[in-house]
């Protein structure tokens, strides 16, 4: 974990899930930047604009480009497929795609404080 706080990428297309993440990820200290984009699409030009992104939180089900399709663009992208992805869902039946695609870990909406720095924590090691 770098140590002067992690640099976040969240995708979600609700822009209250994304406030949500951004304010209990910036509360927590451990945080100094939250990235946010409101589709895969515009996360992939995130990534490609930005080397210093340590952690992905991506919502499954969006318009334009879906989670499922962006991990697939970035565990196919040499630069990026080492970066740690969090998949967050209200959906279990698309658990396992996005695990077999690379996901390296998922959490439920609504997210909970002490869960998000339980699975950024894991994945981070």
């Amino acid at each position: 974990m770098p140590k002067n706080g992690l640099t976040v990428l969240t995708v979600d297309d609700d822009m209250i899930n994304l406030r949500l993440l951004k304010s209990m990820l910036m509360k927590s200290g451990r945080v100094k930047e939250v990235v946010e984009a409101k589709n895969g699409s515009d996360a992939i030009d995130a990534l490609k604009n930005r080397d210093d992104i340590d952690l992905i939180l991506l919502d499954i089900i969006m318009p334009v480009m879906g989670g499922i399709e962006m991990l697939k663009v970035v565990r196919a992208d040499a630069n990026l497929k080492q970066l740690p992805v969090v998949m967050l869902t209200t959906d279990e039946t698309k658990k396992g795609e996005a695990l077999d695609i690379g996901a390296n870990a998922f959490l439920m909406k609504p997210i909970r404080n002490d869960e998000l720095f339980k699975k950024i924590d894991s994945v981070m090691l």
